[in-house]
């Protein structure tokens, strides 16, 4: 299968990078979003993120005006006729993304593959809600993309080979690396990534250390590049809380409870940075923790 045109459904943070990847690859995309207002904040993004790539010598200024170029977005689902993959890239809700590929099906190709940017969420439960289980498959892409290198890619239970194949492909021309994960709750990354997050916020819970100490302690201590509750704030804790969710309902074991602390910032809509708040308050020119 020779994919030219990718559709992406969802212009935030990850729609956006997944958006800005294929563009500056050579692809022509097709961005979709609820209203033009966001639509017009993901394309100034995209641009603001290519020119530094281009500051920075890792792109041409020629390359970084054809790649916008490429990028056509709108909020009907008709952009999508001609495309042939779609990724959606909606909030981490099953019952958001099933919504999304019921609306999506009717406007695609007969051919057309769908992918799904799911950290955590069955492929196989998404694929079955579409009418193509064969050319469904799980592709989880890093935040931010542009600058991570990983791709997890996920069959489902009825994903084609010929679906796989075509889809790595596509991953290996954007540059990335791929890993190949079951379809099990929150595939690999975020089976290993999220408890330890969810472990750090019960640290804090505890009283065990404070926000500074313990994100000090896994720089320090573990060679992290980030504390783990500063990058729990830079993924979103609704994001977090969702993936627990998944992981705790998916495979029964109380090791995967959500902390009550994640729970009680989520309900107060402290989610971090997106927000301005959530262990780190980002009011000022330096976050400062919250607990």
């Amino acid at each position: 299968m020779d994919l030219r045109t990718i559709g992406v459904i969802g212009a935030g943070q990850m729609g956006g990078g997944i958006a800005h990847v294929c563009a500056l690859s050579g692809f022509d995309v097709r961005l979709l979003d609820l209203d033009d207002s966001r639509l017009a904040e993901a394309k100034e993004k995209i641009e603001r993120d290519m020119h530094r790539q281009a500051s920075r010598g890792k792109v041409g200024d020629s390359d970084v005006s054809a790649a916008l170029a490429r990028i056509s977005s709108s909020t009907d689902y008709s952009i999508f006729g001609d495309c042939d993959l779609v990724v959606e890239a909606a909030t981490e809700d099953e019952s958001i993304k099933r919504e999304i590929l019921k609306a999506l099906v009717p406007h695609l190709s007969a051919d057309a593959l769908i992918a799904t940017n799911t950290s955590s969420i069955s492929i196989t439960r998404l694929a079955a809600v579409t009418d193509r289980p064969g050319r469904f498959i799980g592709m989880h892409f890093m935040n931010p993309v542009p600058a991570m290198q990983l791709v997890e890619l996920i069959r489902g239970i009825a994903t084609e080979q010929d679906t796989f194949e075509a889809v790595e492909a596509l991953a290996l021309a954007l540059g990335k690396t791929v890993s190949v994960a079951e379809d099990f709750p929150a595939f690999i990354v975020n089976r290993i990534l999220m408890p330890m997050i969810n472990e750090a916020i019960y640290t804090l819970y505890e009283g065990v250390g404070s926000v500074r100490s313990i994100d000090t302690a896994l720089k320090l201590g573990a060679n992290h590049p980030m504390g783990p509750l500063q990058l729990a704030d830079f993924i979103g804790l609704d994001t977090c809380l969702a993936v627990m969710h998944v992981l705790y309902d998916g495979l029964a074991d109380s090791k995967y409870r959500p902390c009550p602390l994640l729970v009680k910032y989520v309900e107060a809509g402290w989610l971090g940075r997106k927000t301005g708040r959530g262990f780190y308050d980002y009011s000022g020119d330096e976050p400062v923790p919250t607990r």
